[in-house]
């Protein structure tokens, strides 16, 4: 019996560590400074969310130099607040994205990127193993999707995270900061909801971006898709409006 005892506590901590996000999170830790990265967006990205991807190349001994200290101090999960750990994995996620088009420019669009790097057997781009995060390989699909939508449940950061394309939400020229990272985030949900080029919002019809489909439970999980639009839409939404979603362009973002 001692020793079935023994072997269910084995199986079950297998079991929770299989669980757990495959990117580690570091003891010890401190957040990063993301000072450099805020000069380079100011630098490289016009307020609508222009990049400047030739003018990051010119900077990228800076750019490089700002990832490798976030591949230095994985979050401490422990002790970093969640407003640290947040804004740390949307700069993450973003500029590791500028990196990857900076090493592969020019390039049409980032999902030209998996053919052009000839990577074997992964479903896209997102999935390639690029940059590491603690000592440990990670990829755009794992902060997205295994910590920035699993941990924080924040739908908010799909109007934050860039995936360098036309109808992506803008990269926020400047870095989401601890202090701050409320505000920004509805700041950028505000701009996205409303910007016509990606949203077209009456009262009684909406079309909107195919990002709102992609991710629906996300923004459903305290109400309706169009209570959610409302608290953000300077047009008020009928609740019973039709809803449809527009094409996608995949066309890189400069």
């Amino acid at each position: 019996m001692k020793n079935l005892k023994s072997h269910i506590i084995v199986l079950l901590s297998i079991i929770l560590f299989s669980c757990q996000s495959s990117v580690p999170g570091i003891a010890g830790t401190t957040p990063p400074s993301h000072k450099a990265w805020n000069e380079l967006l100011k630098a490289n990205v016009s307020a609508d969310g222009k990049v400047n991807y030739k003018g990051f190349i010119k900077e990228k001994a800076k750019l490089e130099s700002y990832v490798k200290s976030l591949s230095e101090n994985a979050p401490d999960r422990k002790n970093w607040s969640k407003e640290e750990q947040l804004a740390y994995w949307i700069n993450a996620y973003n500029a590791f994205t500028v990196k990857l088009i900076v090493d592969n420019y020019p390039v049409e669009s980032i999902k030209d990127l998996g053919p052009k790097l000839k990577i074997p057997m992964i479903k896209d781009v997102w999935h390639y193993k690029f940059f590491s995060i603690g000592g440990q390989e990670s990829s755009l699909d794992e902060i997205e999707h295994s910590i920035l939508r699993k941990e924080f449940e924040e739908p908010r950061i799909h109007f934050a995270i860039n995936c360098a394309s036309v109808s992506c939400p803008p990269l926020l020229n400047e870095a989401f900061e601890a202090q701050t990272i409320d505000s920004q985030l509805d700041k950028v949900a505000k701009g996205f909801i409303n910007d016509s080029t990606k949203n077209k919002i009456t009262p009684n019809a909406i079309q909107i971006s195919s990002i709102f489909s992609w991710f629906k439970g996300d923004f459903t999980k305290n109400g309706s898709l169009i209570d959610f639009l409302n608290k953000y839409s300077k047009v008020k939404i009928k609740l019973d409006a039709k809803v449809s979603h527009l094409d996608y362009d995949w066309n890189l973002n400069e």
